[in-house]
């Protein structure tokens, strides 16, 4: 048995901020409490404009932090957290004085070797304080 808590708890994992605030306001309202099943999450009994203000006032306070690979050259790349593309290629450019080849946004659970252990970009982004910060570093093998 899946609960709306648990639901609830996943928006603030992943950063999902609309059924976040979807939630949020169920909750307010008294349609749905923490302790339902997730069967009962009916969003028909949602208020859609005060959700809308919510969410655009962000009263949850929920910024998505993706990470994004940056091209150097042919064979280097450099991940970036950021809020946004163009706020990773703004620090790409002031750390490196050039423009990225490209820049793509790359999945947050993609996991990696570092040293011994297996970390995702998730569990990275966690040793992060503020952002845009680099996560690391790729080189291919030629």
């Amino acid at each position: 048995m899946v609960l709306i808590k648990d639901a609830y708890f996943d928006c603030f994992l992943y950063e999902d901020s609309s059924l976040a605030h979807y939630i949020h306001h169920l909750l307010e309202e008294k349609k749905v409490s923490l302790e339902d099943d997730i069967s009962k999450l009916n969003f028909d009994l949602a208020n859609h404009q005060q959700v809308a203000e919510m969410i655009t006032t962000n009263v949850l306070g929920i910024n998505k932090v993706r990470v994004y690979s940056l091209k150097m050259n042919q064979r280097d790349f450099v991940f970036i957290f950021a809020l946004s593309e163009e706020e990773a290629i703004q620090l790409y450019e002031k750390t490196f004085h050039q423009k990225p080849l490209n820049c793509h946004e790359s999945l947050l659970d993609f996991e990696f070797y570092r040293g011994m252990e297996v970390v995702s970009f998730r569990d990275r982004r966690m040793e992060f304080g503020c952002f845009p910060a680099i996560a690391g570093y790729f080189s291919r093998e030629r």
